[in-house]
């Protein structure tokens, strides 16, 4: 049973490598929203503030990895998946300019996965 809520496939991993490689330590934020927001956005950690009230997933590749609490309370429910496709990535993400952006996928968490996550207090 894997209940972890954020996990990221092997193309979005080698891009976070990638973008470390660059600019060091990142962490990825999700916020909601219209346009960039949508987008799960990655950032130098030096440069992002995380609110008093994200939520914290879990990490992929080594970068933390935030949501902002109204997000959580729709996405509790749902494994969120950290996938790379083509196309430009947010304004001030550190993938735009590199031909590809992030992108969340999602599956619902089993009945069972749910009741795990209640049991351990992430939900």
């Amino acid at each position: 049973m894997d209940t972890r809520q954020v996990i990221a496939t092997l193309p979005a991993l080698q891009l976070i490598e990638k973008l470390r490689a660059r600019h060091g330590p990142v962490l990825f934020h999700q916020s909601g929203g219209c346009c960039d927001g949508s987008s799960p956005m990655c950032f130098p950690t030096d440069d992002f503030i995380v609110g008093d009230r994200d939520v914290q997933l879990g990490e992929i590749g080594g970068a933390p990895v935030y949501i902002s609490a109204p997000q959580f309370e729709y996405w509790k429910h749902t494994q969120l998946i950290i996938d790379v496709v083509p196309g430009r990535g947010g304004m001030f993400s550190l993938e735009n300019g590199e031909g590809v952006r992030f992108l969340v996928r999602s599956r619902l968490f089993t009945d069972e996965e749910f009741a795990a996550l209640q049991a351990q207090g992430k939900v």
